[in-house]
């Protein structure tokens, strides 16, 4: 089950409404990955356990059933808002979740030949890790995730600092 936070597009008790104010009972929220038409999955709850029909349908008072919609850390979302009838309302993209939590922190200390740094847990993606060297930025093209496994496409140098943090 994958470590989820609340979304910032109708995460908690939010209500839709259509563009004549009219609450949009039986309304529809396509949710797909960012920039895409690739269905996504969204949770009912923090457990992640229980994914949301895609379409979401929202009930009679133009609110998601369960009243809550949670997404994986550090994944990007497009949420297509429609009636009932399947007329447009809005297309939202690139948004992610409230990750809130508080961020992991591991530090290392580099041989100049080690390249894998076993983290205490796994990140939830690529995307929501910030690693440095000696404090500087890596770009996320010069290192790759295996579960609790980070890999350095060149081992960083002898003596060095290396922190990550993570969520």
């Amino acid at each position: 089950m994958p470590q989820v936070f609340l979304s910032l597009f109708g995460g908690a008790g939010a209500q839709f409404f259509d563009n004549n104010g009219v609450i949009l009972s039986g309304g529809k929220i396509y949710t797909y990955a960012a920039g895409t038409t690739t269905p996504a999955v969204t949770y009912t709850s923090a457990s992640g356990v229980t994914p949301h029909a895609n379409p979401i349908i929202l009930d009679s008072a133009g609110r998601v059933p369960g009243g809550e919609i949670w997404l994986p850390a550090g994944v990007g979302y497009k949420f297509v808002l429609e009636t009932s009838t399947a007329i447009l309302i809005g297309t939202y993209d690139n948004i992610s979740s409230a990750a809130t939590g508080a961020a992991l922190l591991a530090n290392f200390t580099g041989t100049g030949a080690q390249t894998n740094f076993t983290l205490p847990s796994a990140p939830v993606s690529e995307n929501a890790t910030n690693v440095y060297v000696n404090g500087v930025y890596q770009q996320k093209n010069t290192y790759s995730l295996s579960g609790t496994t980070l890999i350095f496409s060149q081992a960083p140098p002898l003596t060095s600092t290396i922190e990550i943090t993570y969520f």
